[in-house]
């Protein structure tokens, strides 16, 4: 919990249905014109629901709002749902390393102020059911 109140402009949003977390996307500014989107899932009963894809949509929408130019991640090839959504989403891989345990892992990014850069999703299908946390 310390690591992540260090962040600055930290963003947590989730999508709440029946009191209950069905998705969650976290992530932080990382430099003034770069945000780390660091951890986000769905509960495996919301699946293809389109939940994910609002969530992000949502939140790079508010990257940039905030100015922010690009926006990255990193996922393992064993999570190809994650990394498939990324890909729909605009993300180019951009390179690869192993981590501490030794697995490999795939950074990808996103140029927020490329013509046509994000999908269209309608987020009001979902907002509000959600929380969101900004500091």
């Amino acid at each position: 919990m310390e690591m992540i109140q260090e962040r600055k402009n930290l963003l947590i949003l989730a999508y709440v249905q029946q009191s209950l977390v069905a998705g969650y996307k976290i992530g932080y500014e990382t430099k003034k014109e770069r945000f780390y989107s660091w951890l986000g899932g769905v509960h495996p009963n919301h699946r293809n629901k389109g939940i994910g894809s609002a969530l992000m949509a949502y939140q790079h929408e508010y990257c940039r709002s905030e100015g922010y130019q690009t926006i990255e991640t990193r996922t393992k090839n064993k999570w190809k749902g994650m990394l498939i959504l990324n890909l729909k989403h605009g993300f180019d891989v951009i390179g690869t390393y192993t981590d501490e345990k030794g697995d490999p892992k795939i950074i990808l990014r996103k140029n927020l102020l490329r013509k046509n850069s994000m999908l269209q999703y309608d987020i009001n299908i979902l907002f509000p059911p959600c929380l969101c946390y900004n500091r």
